[in-house]
């Protein structure tokens, strides 16, 4: 299987073949093991480094974890999404592109942006507290904030609207 992901704004192909333990990543060859555990747990061994993953989110193509503890973001395309993308259609996630919904149940501890504000792709425009974690919600395209459905404060439930953007373009 192939896949694109997104992580910090650098784009990283994977192709990970069925059946092995060696992936290629960017077309550079590597070794790799992964362990799931019975408590939800998975490690996730690259040459002679070991990764402890947990809380992992999937939400279309955002998926959220915590590897070792810190949490990161990305953006993740499969090999249907990649070709569909090459033939020009857009996803369900994509035509959405411009919203931004809730990624866990939580508490909105701040808002950094105002409505008409301009963002940039990976602006942080919220902060989310979730499981005793204050956690950045990032806008997912460039734009002008068109509306904001919560305030500061306000508890929200998982896929909850939080805001809209108007994409540039």
């Amino acid at each position: 299987m192939q896949f694109e992901a997104i992580y910090n704004e650098k784009t990283f192909e994977i192709e990970l073949p069925e059946d092995s333990e060696t992936a290629l990543l960017n077309n550079k060859e590597i070794d790799f093991e992964f362990i799931e555990q019975s408590h939800g747990r998975r490690l996730l061994r690259v040459g002679t480094k070991l990764y402890r993953i947990d809380n992992v989110i999937i939400d279309g193509q955002n998926v959220q974890m915590s590897v070792n503890g810190k949490w990161h973001d990305f953006v993740v395309k499969n090999d249907q999404e990649l070709l569909l993308e090459r033939l020009g259609f857009k996803s369900h996630q994509a035509q959405s592109i411009g919203s931004l919904q809730a990624p866990m149940p939580g508490k909105i501890l701040g808002l950094l942006i105002s409505k008409d504000e301009e963002v940039e792709i990976g602006q942080p425009v919220a902060i989310l507290e979730a499981m005793k974690m204050e956690n950045e919600l990032k806008a997912p395209c460039s734009g002008k904030i068109s509306d904001i459905f919560i305030s500061v404060n306000e508890s929200v439930e998982k896929n909850q609207p939080i805001l809209e953007i108007e994409p540039r373009g």
